[in-house]
């Protein structure tokens, strides 16, 4: 076959990029345990400069990181795919030779000329171009989207929860890599608008190009985002009862003119909700910033990611824009030390909608909202392993992690401690997780890293009782319990069974005929009168989550269904 030699008119830049390898595990999959290395630094600023071409779908580069030291270090590890060849690395200013600096596989080490000791700083600055990972499936998939809208202009974005921060730029791939200080400094063509994260310092133009600058505390790691289109602001302010007013800010793309400010308005009730029931807004001197993006949505920190493309549904409201709003305060103000405690960042935010809907509506919707939750459950592995893990191997079910349960069946769990240890112990002990005491204020928030054991230790002080048996049967099992009930004459005997057979005092609630009794089951047991003839009920108000054999039935047939349309 004769081959045809490809040239590189305007009209075929975006195919005469260099099209990039594919990911090695080492960028594939965040949060990889941190090295000792980098355990000895403090991640005091970053200064992102970042070109955006959309023409040929190709980034440029070059950042300073400065770091602080807490014990003498040689080196400097980061994280940097390797689709994105480095162009010269300077340290303090000076250059360094080649030889001083290597990246095989996505993990960029950098030696230093001189050894910097305790409590002295260092910068970093890495120049770099190329063609970033495009997303297959964001935000499931990670990686950058270059899309167009309707009248074909462009239309950017970053999604990299999975895959992490070193997808763009040079990084701490890890939940508590965050920087203090990140600025951001977004080159895109004119006339284009670079939304980005925490405050506005200006935008410059020139020679056809605009540079919008941003100034963002304590960003999460995947919480940094790119996001470029034609935008056109929406603006508004909100007065928290907390005493500070919190701008509120949306970016979206002219031709959803007619519906956005339909969503806008919706902002007001769910701050509202949160700052009622959790505590303030954790951001509010920066902005509370929602973006129109062209992939489904994230949770980056300030600038929300929205394409839910303002659907509607029976319980009223945005689900997809209120979830990605839970997690300014279960994500980016409280941060999963470890990807294993993720669900404090999943299971919390999944259930604040159906207590979003319970706050504004009540009951019926509450209920209705947990049900969609509980047929979602899958059990296949514990919420918690117990030790540290990757994005990946949470995420992955096939690799044993638990999936979608640490938002379902965390969501179930929270509604289950909630109804055991009583409203106010429950929210205190949401409040001290998050913020760190139980009194928050504005003005003196910080962002915090949190972990399984530590929400444990606050529930059982905050309760004042010993929990622990409760988590360990919901946390670190992955069946559920399981309520064993026998009949005898008048009597109904009643029994727990946890998968491995740790005790699970869960007090019962029963309905004989009209009249509730309540069993404590202090041994995992329990016996009540139920007279011939007479109905029962079991846990009527459905306070308890455990096994029940209607929803395994439900989603065999779910399956069922599956497997004949893959047939058909």
């Amino acid at each position: 076959m004769k081959r045809i030699a490809l040239v590189c008119t305007t009209s075929l830049l975006a195919a005469c990029a260099t099209q990039p390898k594919p990911l090695t595990d080492t960028t594939a999959s965040s949060g990889a345990e941190r090295s000792l290395d980098q355990l000895q630094l403090d991640f005091e600023k970053a200064d992102l400069k970042l070109r955006v071409e959309p023409a040929t779908r190709t980034i440029r580069g070059d950042v300073a990181l400065t770091f602080g030291a807490r014990a003498p270090v040689t080196r400097i590890e980061l994280d940097l795919d390797r689709n994105l060849p480095i162009d010269a690395i300077e340290v303090d200013g000076k250059p360094l030779a080649a030889s001083q600096w290597r990246n095989p596989e996505g993990k960029l080490t950098v030696d230093l000329p001189q050894r910097l000791e305790a409590g002295r700083q260092t910068t970093v600055r890495v120049q770099y171009h190329g063609t970033p990972h495009v997303a297959k499936r964001a935000p499931w998939d990670g990686g950058f989207v270059w899309s167009k809208t309707a009248d074909g202009q462009p239309w950017v974005a970053t999604a990299v929860q999975g895959e992490g921060c070193d997808l763009f730029w040079p990084c701490i791939d890890h939940p508590t890599g965050k920087a203090k200080i990140v600025e951001s400094h977004i080159t895109v063509p004119a006339p284009l608008v670079a939304a980005g994260n925490g405050v506005p310092l200006g935008m410059d133009e020139k020679d056809g190009w605009r540079t919008w600058h941003w100034r963002a505390k304590n960003p999460s790691t995947y919480g940094i985002s790119i996001n470029v289109g034609p935008y056109k602001l929406l603006e508004g302010d909100y007065k928290s009862r907390y005493g500070n007013t919190i701008p509120l800010r949306m970016w979206y793309l002219p031709q959803s003119e007619g519906k956005v400010r339909e969503l806008f308005a919706e902002i007001t009730p769910m701050l509202d909700f949160f700052e009622s029931t959790v505590g303030p807004y954790p951001f509010g001197d920066e902005k509370m910033g929602v973006v129109e993006t062209p992939h489904k949505g994230m949770e980056h920190q300030t600038i929300n990611a929205y394409g839910n493309e303002y659907a509607k549904t029976s319980f009223g409201y945005d689900d997809l824009m209120q979830h990605e709003f839970a997690h300014e305060w279960f994500g980016n103000q409280l941060t999963n030390a470890n990807w294993d405690d993720m669900w404090l960042h999943e299971g919390l935010g999944t259930y604040m909608q159906p207590l979003y809907m319970q706050y504004l509506r009540g009951d019926q919707e509450y209920y209705a909202s947990l049900q969609q939750h509980r047929a979602a459950i899958r059990n296949k592995a514990p919420i918690v392993a117990g030790k540290p893990m990757t994005e990946e191997a949470v995420y992955d079910l096939d690799k044993g992690g638990p999936g979608l349960d640490i938002y379902m069946k965390g969501s179930l769990v929270m509604h289950t401690l909630r109804g055991l240890v009583g409203d106010e112990v429950f929210l205190r002990t949401v409040r001290e997780i998050v913020y760190g005491t139980p009194d928050p204020r504005p003005g003196s928030l910080m962002p915090r890293y949190g972990t399984t054991r530590e929400f444990i230790d606050i529930a059982n002080r905050n309760s004042g009782k010993d929990l622990n048996w409760f988590f360990q049967a919901y946390l670190y099992q992955a069946a559920l319990p399981e309520l064993k009930a026998t009949r005898s004459g008048d009597t109904l005997q009643l029994a727990w069974k946890t998968e491995k057979n740790t005790p699970f005092p869960m007090p019962l609630d029963v309905r004989v005929g009209g009249k509730v009794v309540t069993l404590p089951m202090t041994d995992g047991r329990g016996s009540i009168t139920v007279p011939a003839g007479a109905t029962y009920t079991l846990d009527p108000q459905s306070k308890v989550l455990r096994r029940e054999e209607h929803i395994e039935r439900f989603q065999q047939y779910q399956e069922e269904q599956k497997k004949k349309k893959k047939k058909a």
